[in-house]
């Protein structure tokens, strides 16, 4: 294990450091030349190991082993923006030999699993392993805004039926909710304010929002906001949209400072007639994570993830009641496996017996590449009980978390393609 931990070290450091995240599109590269670049590093590393590869146009790659059947492991090599509060640089790969661990933006979200996955299958390669399916590992380029990376696969090649996706949570996850982005328009009559904006992606809770207004000192202290004499500015705290309670949102404080309260008690108390939903796949989850003014009105992006035994017709039903105009950006319909099914019973098989638990399969809010299965299911690489940094600053991989994903991912693939 020592040879193959060194080198997923030094080489998901180099991953890193691309920024990957959706870039201004050039000639033959749609996501950017960093994206470009990162899917090329992970391609060329596979090409060396022995794999044959692929690169469809830059969109999504794949490295592939063995014969048979095929089956999937569904990784991606975009990130999210690095956004604000960050402590070590966020592109820059750093190997904190200290604290036994990696920092930068995709280290486990999701270059660290896609590294620990290609490694696994190489591990299994030279120790002699003969696949009875085939193996492909493939890289997408988009899954963190809007799969455009899947479609163009689906058009250029044959999607397996079966396979996991290592970008979630363990033990292993039979569902996933329903996800809707939706972009409400409401009213801005008030002259007391301009340019108001706010957040990153719709996927990613709002951690800074500010709006050209003036400066109440004591009711800006009273709030927690600041104020440079010419905009006001709110602070949160980013999380992934799925989790916005480990987020800190910072749209609210500034929308009461504002003096827009009607539009603060629908989108965070009342979550547009949505808050209470709820199945055996958890609470529906409401983020309100995009803002921006033009004219008169401000559009708010909000991220939906209903639960998974709910349609996306009953969730637009509800909202549709509340009188605001809305369109739909992004949907997904949920996934819900057979608990008891041969894919999650043998990956939850495989989590126990390395880990020495008795877990059992959850269901989470996140979307994952699962979806674009028949029969998929994400698998690690979070546990329950861990601090959770995806989506956030000073996101990191523990070198204990690369060893046991190795080892699970192995024997994983081990077992479903013998």
């Amino acid at each position: 294990m020592t040879n193959y931990f060194e080198d997923i070290v030094k080489n998901l450091s180099q991953a890193v450091t691309y920024d990957s995240e959706q870039g201004e599109p050039k000639e033959g590269m749609p996501f950017g030349e960093e994206n470009a670049k990162c899917l090329d590093f992970f391609l060329s590393l596979a090409e060396f190991m022995g794999f044959k590869t692929k690169n469809y146009d830059n969109y999504i790659g794949e490295a592939v082993w063995g014969e048979g059947k095929d089956f999937a492991v569904l990784a991606h090599i975009d990130v999210v923006p690095a956004g604000s509060g960050w402590t070590h640089e966020p592109f820059g790969g750093e190997i904190d030999n200290q604290r036994k661990r990696i920092w930068g933006r995709g280290t486990m979200d999701d270059k660290g699993p896609a590294m620990i996955a290609l490694y696994a299958m190489h591990a299994l390669k030279e120790e002699g392993f003969k696949p009875a399916r085939t193996i492909k590992l493939i890289l997408g380029c988009n899954e963190e805004t809007g799969w455009k990376c899947i479609e163009h696969y689906n058009k250029v090649a044959t999607m397996p039926e079966e396979g996991i996706s290592p970008d979630a949570d363990f033990p292993v996850i039979y569902a996933e909710k329903g996800i809707l982005q939706l972009e409400f328009a409401f009213g801005a009559e008030s002259s007391a304010f301009r340019n108001l904006k706010g957040g990153n992606r719709p996927n990613m809770v709002c951690d800074y929002c500010e709006a050209e207004a003036a400066a109440d000192a004591e009711k800006l202290k009273i709030m927690g906001l600041e104020s440079d004499g010419c905009k006001v500015v709110s602070r949160g705290k980013s999380a992934h949209g799925s989790t916005p309670d480990k987020g800190v949102n910072a749209i609210p404080k500034l929308l009461a400072y504002l003096g827009l309260k009607d539009m603060e008690r629908m989108l965070f108390e009342e979550k547009m007639g949505l808050d209470g939903l709820k199945d055996e796949t958890g609470p529906l989850t409401f983020s309100p994570n995009v803002i921006r003014q033009e004219g008169d009105k401000i559009f708010v992006t909000c991220d939906i993830r209903y639960p998974a035994t709910m349609k996306k017709e009953d969730v637009l039903a509800i909202v549709g009641r509340q009188g605001v105009p809305y369109s739909v950006l992004h949907d997904q319909a949920p996934l819900y496996n057979d608990r008891d099914g041969k894919l999650i019973q043998t990956l939850l098989g495989v989590y126990n017996e390395v880990t020495g638990k008795n877990a059992q399969p959850i269901a989470i809010g996140g979307g994952t590449y699962a979806r674009a299965l028949k029969v998929g299911a994400a698998f690690g690489p979070e546990e329950e009980g861990e601090e959770s940094t995806i989506h956030q600053p000073d996101e990191y991989i523990t070198f204990e978390k690369i060893e046991k994903c190795f080892k699970i991912y192995k024997l994983a693939l081990k077992k479903l393609c013998s």
